[in-house]
């Protein structure tokens, strides 16, 4: 099998609150985007392994997408008349910059469940694969549903996100490597932001408007943490982006653009003036076409 598995932005995040258990309650609108790691994989009869050249991919189990793997084994293995639990050799090509608020971690173990189903003729439908992804990661359930949704609880309560969304996506990864969890744990729920420009939204009643509700709760850590992540922001908006913003829990940071040529200015600009910047032109997936890059 071979399999695609989109990275994803976050076009506005406002961190609403902390559960006893530590994790934070969100509500985010999350996208799927045309950068994809490209997954091959094999079912036979030996173990579970994975591998990847990028060494900042581990290649054992605490691997999201060989964790993926195990649980969809165990899973069909209950099923009557299923066969002992298989094999599966996962190779995966990292195009999604690894720690970068991009999710591509957790859409490798959704494009593993997605395809083990196909593989073995559907026997779980959406929601189930969903469940199973919420024990892999936070994530993974929103990479399952594949589309662009309102996501709240810790981000595993998915709604459709109907309006149109007719942006192009100029993502720049400034080559910074964010740990999520440190992210999180620093972050003070009095200095969050987003929840006045996001009200309307909150109550359904206006649609997502880049000039008006880019927002991301999180930036305020990692923006005092890492100036360069300010920088690219602003790099963004001086040449012309409706919004810049950066995505999840960072490094990435992406311009919304509402025209495709100013766009590619934008692209081919900063790429010759930040050569130690990672610069990709793409689109939403689920919206405007299939998020091909551009």
């Amino acid at each position: 099998m071979k399999l695609r598995a989109p990275a994803k932005i976050n076009l506005f995040l406002h961190v609403t609150g902390r559960r006893p258990d530590g994790y934070h309650t969100l509500f985010t609108l999350m996208a799927p985007v045309g950068l994809y790691d490209e997954i091959s994989m094999d079912v036979d009869q030996g173990s579970i392994r994975v591998q990847c050249e990028d060494p900042r991919v581990p290649a054992d189990h605490s691997n999201l997408a060989c964790r993926a793997a195990s649980c969809f084994m165990q899973h069909y293995g209950r099923l009557p008349g299923a066969l002992p639990q298989r094999g599966v050799n996962i190779s995966i090509q990292k195009q999604i910059p690894v720690a970068a608020g991009l999710g591509g971690g957790s859409s490798d173990a959704a494009s593993v469940l997605l395809g083990l189903n196909r593989h073995f003729d559907e026997p779980f439908e959406q929601d189930d694969l969903m469940r199973m992804g919420l024990q892999i990661g936070a994530d993974v359930p929103f990479f399952v549903y594949g589309r662009p949704a309102i996501a709240t609880g810790i981000g595993e309560i998915l709604e459709p996100y109907s309006h149109s969304l007719p942006y192009f996506v100029l993502i720049v990864f400034p080559g910074i490597r964010i740990s999520t969890a440190a992210v999180y744990k620093n972050l003070d729920l009095g200095l969050t932001n987003c929840e006045k420009k996001l009200r309307k939204l909150l109550l359904g009643q206006q649609a997502f408007d880049a000039t008006h509700h880019a927002c991301n709760d999180l930036e305020s850590y990692t923006v005092a943490m890492f100036p360069e992540i300010a920088g690219a922001k602003q790099a963004l908006m001086d040449i012309g982006a409706s919004s810049a913003l950066m995505s999840g829990s960072g490094s990435s940071v992406f311009g919304l653009f509402e025209n495709l040529d100013k766009a590619r200015n934008a692209r081919d600009t900063l790429s010759r003036h930040k050569e130690t910047w990672s610069v990709v032109l793409t689109e939403l997936i689920g919206d405007t076409d299939d998020g091909n890059q551009r």
